[in-house]
Parts: C-alpha cells; sequence; structure tokens
C-alpha cells in the first residue's frame, strides 16, 4: 500500500466538525446576534440538557475541567490538612488541583487491566485526614464504583468522579457523573464531546453544593457585586455552551462509534503480545482512547509513524513520580503497576469518523510491525 497517500490521525477533529458545520456555524450566528456572550440562554440551556443527559438534578457550567474538580473540592471544604485520595495514571489535573487548595493528594495503584485505580487498595490508604475520593474513568473506562461508594460511606467521605474523558459512559446502567457527590467533565477539544476551545461542567445532584458552585465560579458573588466568598472567574462561555448543545445531540451515536471500531480492533489484535482494552461486565466504556500496552512501545509508535500513522502516550511519568511530587516520599516502584502502564501504553487511532479503510491499515501495520519480530500466533 502507498503509505505517502495513506494518512492517519490519532483523532481527526475537522472531520468531525465537516459533518454538522451548517448547525455549528447556526448556532455561533445566534449567539453572536443575541449580543450576550457570557452565560445567559444558551449556557442555561446547555446546563439543563447535561442534567438531563446525566440524570441528575444540577448542571453547573465552568470554564473548564480542571476548574470543575477545583470548585467541586473548594465547595465542599476541602483544604490544608486534609487528604485525598486519586490515582497516578492520570492527567496532572486530577491531583494538581488538590495540591492547589493545599490538601494532600494520596495515590493507590491501579489495576493493570483496565488502568483505574485498583479499589483493592483504597481502604489500606485512608487516614484520619482522608476526606474524599476522586475516581478518574481513564480513557472512558467506569471505575469500580460499589466498592467506592461503599468505602465512602463507611467513612464519611466525598466521592468526586473525575469523569472528563467519560462523557456516556455508564457503570451498571448509571451514568457516570451521576453516582458521587459531583461528577466533573471536560470539553477540551479532542475530547468525546469536544468544544472549539475550553470548557467544563459539573453534575450533581446536591441541590446546596449547586448553588455554592455557581457562586464560586462568579467571584464568589451573588448577587453581582455582593461576595460572600473568595471565589473564581470560571463561567463557560456562550459559544462554546451554543455549539456543545448541537454536538451532545450526537454523543450516543459517536460513542456507539467509539465501541463498535475498538471491537474490531480488540478482534483483530488479540492474537498479538499486546494487551488490548478490557471491559469489565455491567460497563458501559467510551474508549476516549483506544490503549495498547506492549514492551515494544516506542518501536511500535516508531514504526507506524514510518507508516504515516499518528499514536499517542498517555501518560509518561506517573503523578507520584512527577518532580513536583517528590517530597510526598514516592520512590520508584512503589506503585509498579502505574509504572509499567507508563512504560508500555499508547493509544492508536481511534475516533467516531475514521473508515473502515483507515482502521483496517493501521491494524495491517501493527500485525506487519509483529510478524516481522516472529510474534504472532
Amino acid at each position: 500500500m502507498n503509505t505517502t497517500t495513506h494518512k492517519v490521525p490519532l483523532l481527526d477533529l475537522v472531520k468531525q466538525y465537516r459533518s454538522i458545520e451548517a448547525e455549528i456555524k447556526a448556532a455561533v450566528d445566534d449567539v453572536l446576534s443575541s449580543g450576550n456572550y457570557i452565560m445567559g440562554k444558551h449556557v442555561a440551556d446547555f446546563e439543563q440538557k447535561m442534567a438531563d443527559y446525566c440524570n441528575v438534578k444540577c448542571a453547573i457550567g465552568v470554564a473548564n475541567g480542571t476548574d470543575a474538580l477545583l470548585l467541586v473540592l473548594d465547595a465542599l471544604g476541602i483544604g490544608p490538612g486534609d487528604e485525598v485520595i486519586t490515582t497516578p495514571f492520570t492527567f496532572f489535573a486530577s491531583a494538581e488541583v488538590v495540591s492547589q487548595l493545599g490538601a494532600k493528594p494520596v495515590f493507590i495503584d491501579i489495576d493493570p487491566k483496565t488502568y483505574n485505580f485498583d479499589v483493592s487498595k483504597l481502604e489500606a490508604a485512608i487516614t484520619p485526614n482522608t476526606k474524599a475520593i476522586i475516581p478518574v474513568h481513564i480513557f472512558g473506562q467506569p471505575v469500580d464504583m460499589d466498592e467506592v461508594l461503599a468505602l465512602a460511606k463507611k467513612y464519611n467521605l466525598y466521592v468526586v468522579e473525575d469523569a472528563c474523558q467519560a462523557i456516556g459512559s455508564k457503570y451498571k446502567e448509571q451514568e457516570i457523573g451521576s453516582l458521587g457527590v459531583a461528577g466533573c467533565f471536560s470539553f477540551f477539544p479532542t475530547k468525546n464531546l469536544g468544544g472549539y476551545g475550553d470548557g467544563g461542567m459539573i453534575v450533581t445532584n446536591d441541590e446546596e453544593l449547586a448553588k455554592k458552585i455557581k457562586i464560586l465560579r462568579a467571584h464568589g458573588s451573588n448577587p453581582k457585586y455582593y461576595h460572600s466568598m473568595i471565589g473564581y472567574n470560571s463561567r463557560l462561555d456562550s459559544l462554546q455552551a451554543a455549539m456543545l448543545n448541537v454536538k451532545l445531540a450526537y454523543i450516543d451515536q459517536w460513542n456507539a462509534a467509539r465501541r463498535q471500531k475498538a471491537a474490531v480492533y480488540n478482534e483483530a489484535l488479540k492474537d498479538l503480545p499486546i494487551q488490548v482494552p478490557f471491559e469489565k461486565e455491567n460497563r458501559y466504556a467510551v474508549y476516549h482512547l483506544y490503549i495498547i500496552q506492549t514492551d515494544l512501545r516506542d518501536e511500535l509508535m516508531a514504526f507506524l509513524q514510518e507508516k504515516g500513522i499518528s499514536s499517542g502516550v498517555y501518560y509518561p511519568v506517573p503523578l507520584h513520580l512527577q518532580e513536583v511530587y517528590k517530597d510526598l516520599g514516592y520512590d520508584r516502584e512503589s506503585l509498579i503497576e502505574s509504572e509499567k502502564a507508563a512504560k508500555g501504553t499508547m493509544a492508536l487511532p481511534l475516533y467516531p469518523e475514521m473508515t473502515e479503510e483507515e482502521q483496517q491499515y493501521v491494524i495491517s501495520v501493527v500485525r506487519e510491525f509483529f510478524e516481522m519480530r516472529g510474534a504472532t500466533s
């Protein structure tokens, strides 16, 4: 096959835009014509649709997914002296927000199959200073929430779901984001529901918590110019809300396409010496990324690049080994599964608009790589 004409990106945001271009332009024009560019009708409409979609009472639009996590923790009173348990195998924001409030992130190792934190290690990490747990539904794979919620109830802890990569995923028929005291979403452009810039959302059934977060996102004021708290400037733009309103109608269709393509990969690659994604029973994963693991990661990525195929590493350094967290005292090989995943995992191209031809090309090149090494069965 002529590799000079066969380029496969990790994802293709432009192709998705082209598929809904007329609707997006109409939404943008509606906002620009309204003269109301901060908060307002478009944000309120999107918040209501997100609340309905996640089957919760309240949704609060904020500036980004990081702020979503930060505002929830702040509203819950997390601060100096407190500990929050989370995973080291995630984007930095999951722990960063804990540190920003003066609290201490506590990391537990991951399940090597799902890459979510290992719930069997959760109870041992709880101390009298523990105030919250942040389960991260990494790559759109739901965490074992029954165990998390049971321990949270036993020890009177908050559960804040980091669902930034998991919109539309389900745990035992329940919407991810609706299981803890609050769920946090990101609309960064590469997410399953991505905007055309930054954006985030908090969903919750706790109306008092929602009220507090709404005050915090607007400089701690309600009404305007009357400040009861030290807050933030963290509002979802009207333009982003209007465009996300359009895209929300397609999210289930797009997630189903991701799942179908993930199943194709799983079947085609199962005989190779790689670990393909693992989805437990009673889960509906949405494959924000299609992650494989191999001892030959760097060589495979280089081979794919030569053949015109993009791939990616998420995440090369687990959080407990980040320089900024060296004072927490985690040694190398202290959270061994997280470190193995950081060294061996990579993402193959996967997006709803990916053609069958593109996917089959990726599969053929991955197989070629291992066949050259005599590593197929």
